[in-house]
């Protein structure tokens, strides 16, 4: 006789009762009473409760914790169990081997370990539901992300990830013996998507990055996810910032539509994209936190203080800090035109952390030449970047998110690694 279709855990409570049906996930939990156990099964969907009474079925039978089964039994209805039914008289096929023992107990609300045990076990304690619901609202992010470029006329690109040269002047970078000669991994796809906007206008690409800086911090990783954006026919920096806005409101939408599970289990603050994302100039920056005019850059404390000031300022987790010094950008970023010591160009803060970079690029060929050799640098060098200048790329922009730091501040959570499925960082290279 062959067995019904398979059921999923959710739509158990639609199924009418003396109902057959078939269950398949893991056994989330026993708990096994003197004439009866109860077994609940977990899929991608949520969670069932089998009935098993010890007369007829055997409960010492039941298969310990996270082992794979197949459960044929009849649906009754019982408004203390999930979805308001359970199976009864099932019978109960392990589809491999009885599991070992998990290193943490999946089915408690929350996860007791500490985090080297969490990220030593990954491909076990994603299986819990606050681990899983954490990467729901990436996947929901991501969702969000295409969905609203798509709409806005953009075209997905990939990327190389092995390059000849770094993409940022002098970073570090891993590199790679590549059949007997030196490449990269690369730290970006900056080079690629400003030429595609040559050919596409408006491009978008999700992919790893790798970074071979020394940084040991919790903010930090040695590969993570970039959502990549960049566009062209702008005016300047402020065009970049408008498409960043609209971007990351259709993210926080597709949370609210595509996860509403993971934001129940977790309950994140889900932040209000403003109609406009305030902004402030470096320069009044430091002047704000108290730093001194000639600082290069924001330290984490300061974005910190400036994340504190736009919520209490403004009313929003969002705050761009535009006109970074040209000597700690890029050499590709477009020069402020009133005063050429600032560039057009930003960082997004979110809730006192850096999410975003972004900005104006250059597009002339002349003027790659010229920053070029202002930086002490041979063009010859980028003999495979700079021709498409030559041939007529449009005044363009752009920016990039990190998946993993996006979520780690959208769930305020203390450590980024805990948002990436498998982090990298200069520790950790398994699982």
């Amino acid at each position: 006789m062959s067995r019904p279709p398979r059921t999923l855990a959710t739509e158990l409570g639609t199924a009418a009762p003396g109902t057959t049906v078939t269950l398949m996930g893991h056994v989330h939990r026993r708990r096994i009473l003197s004439s009866v156990t109860f077994l609940v099964l977990r899929d991608r969907t949520g969670l069932a409760q089998v009935v098993l009474h010890r007369d007829a079925e055997h409960p010492a039978d039941v298969p310990p914790e996270e082992t794979v089964v197949r459960i044929t039994g009849l649906v009754a209805a019982n408004p203390q169990a999930p979805g308001g039914a359970e199976v009864v008289s099932p019978q109960i096929e392990v589809l491999g081997e009885p599991a070992a023992t998990p290193p943490v107990e999946l089915w408690r609300p929350t996860l007791s370990a500490g985090l080297p045990v969490i990220l030593d076990n990954a491909a076990v304690t994603w299986r819990h539901a606050t681990r899983r619901a954490t990467w729901e609202l990436a996947a929901a992010s991501l969702r969000g992300f295409r969905e609203t470029l798509d709409a806005a006329g953009f075209r997905e690109v990939h990327s190389p990830k092995l390059v000849e040269s770094a993409t940022e002047s002098g970073a570090d970078v891993f590199e790679v013996d590549y059949f007997g000669r030196p490449a990269f991994l690369a730290q970006s796809p900056q080079f690629y998507k400003q030429q595609l906007v040559g050919v596409f206008e408006r491009v978008y690409e999700v992919g790893p990055v790798f970074r071979a800086e020394p940084h040991d911090t919790v903010r930090h990783l040695a590969e993570y996810r970039s959502l990549d954006v960049e566009f062209g026919f702008i005016e300047d920096h402020r065009d970049v910032l408008a498409c960043l806005r609209t971007v990351l409101a259709g993210m926080v939408s597709a949370i609210t539509s595509y996860a509403p599970e993971a934001v129940d289990v977790l309950s994140p603050a889900i932040p209000v994209v403003p109609d406009s994302i305030p902004v402030i100039h470096f320069r009044d920056a430091l002047s704000l936190v108290g730093a001194p005019e000639d600082e290069p850059d924001l330290a984490p404390e300061h974005e910190r203080q400036l994340g504190r000031w736009a919520r209490d300022e403004h009313g929003s987790d969002f705050l761009a800090v535009e006109g970074y010094p040209m000597a700690k950008r890029p050499f590709y970023t477009h020069p402020q035109p009133s005063d050429p010591r600032w560039s057009n160009s930003f960082d997004l803060l979110f809730r006192g952390l850096e999410l975003v970079t972004g900005g104006q690029r250059l597009h002339r060929h002349s003027d790659y030449v010229s920053a070029l050799r202002a930086r002490g640098e041979d063009p010859g060098d980028y003999a495979s970047y700079l021709p498409a200048f030559a041939h007529g790329i449009p005044p363009h922009g752009g920016f990039a998110i990190g998946l993993e730091r996006w979520v780690a501040r959208l769930i305020e959570a203390g450590n980024v690694r805990e948002t990436a499925l498998f982090p990298r960082d200069m520790h950790r290279l398994v699982p």
